[in-house]
């Protein structure tokens, strides 16, 4: 029996940005709890260490019980199995994004015997510009970047 009150919201966070923190402030209005599962894409170069990114979302959200942080080296789908929610957040911020997630939907279900769903929430329109590449990009040159994170990264 899966927990339909629970929702994941998987990701790398690197790092986590206003347009992440949107998403998740406004699932947990509609879900008992958000756990940010933050993960490792072996296609990509993070920034900053996971160990890093795991203190940054919880201090974000120390105050909030409803939301918990947790890392996974698997595939999403094991953590799902493993903490019985079958709901997957996502936050869609245009129609490329649709695309690329729908994929993800695909394979879930493909994988889980169409047991896993995908929850898709539009991205905010003061934050739908934001993206963690465009962030990184302003970290590496010194730019002012605290304008797109919330306030528990802190770097320079």
């Amino acid at each position: 029996m899966y927990n339909k009150k629970k929702i994941i919201f998987p990701g790398s966070f690197d790092p986590i940005t206003l347009g992440h923190c949107d998403i998740v402030n406004r699932a947990s209005n509609i879900f008992s709890e958000v756990i940010i599962a933050i993960g490792n894409n072996y296609n990509k170069n993070y920034m900053f260490p996971i160990r890093k990114r795991k203190i940054w979302i919880q201090n974000c959200y120390r105050n909030n019980n409803k939301i918990k942080v947790e890392v996974y080296k698997n595939l999403i789908i094991s953590l799902c199995k493993q903490k019985k929610i079958n709901i997957i957040l996502r936050g869609l911020r245009d129609v490329d994004d649709f695309i690329f997630e729908k994929k993800f939907f695909y394979i879930n279900n493909y994988l889980c015997n169409q047991n896993i769903e995908t929850f898709f929430l539009l991205s905010s329109l003061e934050t739908s510009f934001i993206s963690s590449t465009y962030v990184k990009e302003i970290i590496q040159k010194k730019g002012p970047y605290h304008k797109f994170v919330p306030d528990s990264v802190i770097l320079y």
